[in-house]
């Protein structure tokens, strides 16, 4: 015999989780469904165990989607103040870092213990562990009965309606499949590519072998990179992060390039500017006037103190074997101008092809998903099939980091779970 729920929610993660307890307030018979044991595992291990939960700056710039004003209406429609709320009615200490960030004082299982009570108080069934093989919209379901049968490790299931909240492809060792897309796809929806975001860059041995010994150093760069912007006329444009930036064993990471790395394609380059707000040619040009001292005791000046003098002096070793009259141990009087003026350019616009990615396994969030052309903005419906919807992750909608991915998974999830209805009801309220 099969159970019988208005709603059975795929993914017990922060959309799906949130989703169903919203739901179940409501007055719906909720079903979460996870094919792992434990709930939530990316909140769990997001901001360094204390989970940057939103941010209070959230904005549809913030997010990078095919169609950018798709997320727009449930942004609108519930804000990181609504929840900020929520979290304060659980009593869930905060604190505010830069830009907008807001996290749990104490740990992210804060937020997973109250979406667990918001389930609670909703009366939503969870069974975990639990995999679903199968969701079969009924082809002449009759108004009133349930739309779709659910296979799963315990029978089948009927549902009225099925909300995908299975997220990405990120992060596989937790559990992280791309079931929901598998599905959208099957059941005749299109897919945005998927690709790793939020994700560090990696470059060849060769190219990178000067940077190796740098792994661990950080500061401030200026990192930019050209893209197609969305929309019919495809125009290039510049995306710019003022971040830090972490030089690893096999590339580069910190927020400034897991920023720009959603907004990175294969073969093309990014560009870096170590010192932001510094003229170094300007710079070199005036510290020549006059002064007795090497090149290297002036490039360290005009670098400033934000830049560790290790990668100052790598700097300065790397450019050499690209420019022969580029002498480190002359004085820097002695140097030709056009060398100083390369040499400055070099940092403030130092232009690197990455050759990959750490791929999903480090990457954050998984951008490209389901196509939001075939979504209701103001449900997270699907166009093609009615009952079925999409929300979080799964999603072809991307933040940025700092909170906005958490905060599209609230927005979706309140959005589509004001839109779910009893079996018995003929229309979205």
């Amino acid at each position: 015999m099969s159970s019988i729920f208005d709603v059975v929610v795929i993914g017990a993660g922060a959309a799906g989780l949130f989703c169903a307890g919203a739901a179940g307030q409501r007055g719906l018979r909720v079903l979460v469904l996870d094919h792992s044991a434990k709930v939530a595992e990316k909140i769990r291990i997001s901001g360094g165990g204390r989970c940057n939960f939103t941010n209070r700056e959230v904005t549809p710039a913030n997010f990078i989607s095919e169609n950018p004003h798709f997320c727009r209406s449930a942004l609108a429609s519930f804000t990181p103040q609504d929840f900020l709320a929520l979290v304060e009615k659980h009593r869930i200490a905060w604190h505010e870092k830069h830009k907008g960030q807001l996290f749990c004082d104490r740990s992210a299982n804060d937020i997973v213990q109250m979406l667990l009570s918001e389930c609670e108080a909703g009366g939503v069934t969870r069974w975990q562990p639990c995999a679903v093989h199968d969701v079969r919209p009924h082809v002449d379901a009759i108004e009133g009965q349930a739309r779709f049968c659910v296979d799963t490790d315990r029978g089948l299931i009927e549902a009225h309606q099925v909300v995908i909240a299975t997220g990405g492809l990120s992060i596989p060792k937790i559990g992280a499949t791309d079931f929901g897309q598998r599905l959208a796809t099957r059941l005749g929806h299109t897919l945005v590519p998927l690709r790793p975001a939020l994700v560090p860059l990696t470059f060849s041995p060769e190219s990178w072998a000067a940077f190796v010994p740098m792994a661990g150093i950080s500061l401030e760069v200026d990192v930019s990179t050209n893209h197609e912007a969305p929309g019919k006329r495809k125009k290039t444009t510049t995306t710019h992060f003022l971040e830090d930036l972490l030089f690893t064993h096999r590339g580069l990471s910190g927020p400034a390039v897991l920023q720009i790395s959603s907004y990175w394609h294969p073969g093309t380059p990014i560009t870096l500017n170590i010192a932001p707000g510094r003229d170094l040619a300007a710079a070199l040009k005036s510290a020549k006037v006059g002064s007795r001292k090497q090149l290297s005791t002036e490039w360290g000046h005009a670098l400033g103190s934000d830049v560790p003098q290790r990668l100052a002096q790598t700097w300065l070793d790397h450019i050499q074997q690209a420019t022969p009259s580029l002498r480190t141990d002359a004085a820097i009087a002695e140097l030709k101008d056009k060398d100083l003026e390369s040499l400055g350019q070099s940092a403030n616009a130092w232009h690197i092809t990455p050759s990959g990615t750490e791929g999903y396994a480090k990457a954050e969030v998984t951008a490209g998903g389901v196509n939001t052309a075939e979504l209701s903005s103001q449900t997270m419906e699907s166009k093609k099939v009615p009952g079925l919807y999409f929300i979080g992750e799964v999603v072809d909608v991307t933040g940025w980091l700092g909170g906005y991915n958490f905060q599209w998974a609230w927005s979706s999830a309140m959005a589509c779970a004001r839109a779910l209805t009893p079996a018995s009801d003929g229309c979205a309220l």
